[in-house]
């Protein structure tokens, strides 16, 4: 049994009435333990409806969706999917509550009814874990964007989860904010965390394991880094660009110059321009 699994999950917003809208249309999926996921789209394509799912958010209209084994139209599932699963969201100021940052992580397991002692170990390991130990005592207020969203994250891992779901969380940030958080990500990853990053940045989707393209409410594509980020014509038609080395890789083919046609990353066009032993692949 797969960690997450969808079963021709259909989501419809105000469904029965005149407004309706259906967001998601028969999506089938499965995520493995440990995997790092990266969802990708145009706006409305679904992809903030299903990373919902996932956390049990929103229910499906048809089909299924469940977590760690527990269904999530299960009404005494959720409390337990919401512990295997942690949320951050875009905006780290809507997620920040508290006085002072260790205050912060802290609210969720209390609330949970967690015992102090092990509220603090958690909170201490938390933000250990998101380099930002050393500023438990700061207003929130007085912290940089990035350093807001690793205390938002931190507050998801103070509940110890299995699997973070980020929803567009370095949408608000400048390249620095973008680097803090996405380097916290790829240690949650290694240190075995099921990632499940919802992105329009394409360099952050070329460091997951495997990349979903949503388009329409459905599953578009489904593959790695590799194979779905450096298929132009594809990314084109479901409005959305290649990475930046891909696409001068591209430009320079179309020149002439004889290069590979897989070209995803910075590194990769490097070592191709050099001639370079090729670098590891995703």
């Amino acid at each position: 049994m797969s960690f997450i699994e969808m079963e021709h999950l259909s989501h419809a917003y105000h469904a029965g009435d005149e407004t309706e809208r259906m967001a998601l249309s028969d999506v089938s999926l499965a995520i493995e333990k440990g995997e790092f996921v990266a969802v990708l789209g145009a706006n409305g394509s679904g992809k903030s409806t299903l990373a919902k799912h996932i956390n049990a958010i929103l229910l499906p209209t048809a089909g299924n969706c469940r977590v760690a084994g527990f269904d999530t139209s299960e009404a005494g599932s959720v409390w337990e999917i919401r512990r295997e699963v942690g949320m951050v969201f875009q905006n780290p100021d809507n997620q920040l509550i508290a006085a002072i940052v260790e205050d912060d992580v802290a609210f969720g397991p209390e609330n949970i009814g967690m015992a102090p002692e092990r509220i603090r170990e958690n909170v201490r390991r938390a933000l250990a874990a998101v380099g930002m130990e050393h500023f438990r005592s700061f207003a929130p207020h007085l912290l940089s964007g990035g350093q807001k969203q690793r205390v938002a994250i931190a507050g998801a891992l103070a509940m110890q989860p299995k699997c973070l779901v980020l929803d567009e969380p370095t949408a608000m940030l400048d390249p620095k904010g973008r680097e803090e958080v996405m380097t916290v990500l790829k240690r949650l990853h290694a240190e075995g965390m099921t990632v499940v990053l919802i992105t329009h940045f394409m360099e952050e989707a070329s460091e997951a394991q495997r990349v979903i393209i949503m388009a329409d409410g459905r599953i578009a594509a489904i593959g790695t880094p590799r194979e779905v980020l450096t298929d132009h014509a594809a990314m084109q038609k479901w409005g959305l660009e290649t990475p930046l080395a891909a696409c001068l890789a591209a430009r320079l083919l179309k020149d002439g110059v004889k290069l590979p046609h897989d070209i995803l990353t910075d590194d990769d066009l490097i070592c191709a321009l050099t001639g370079e032993e090729p670098c590891p692949s995703k």
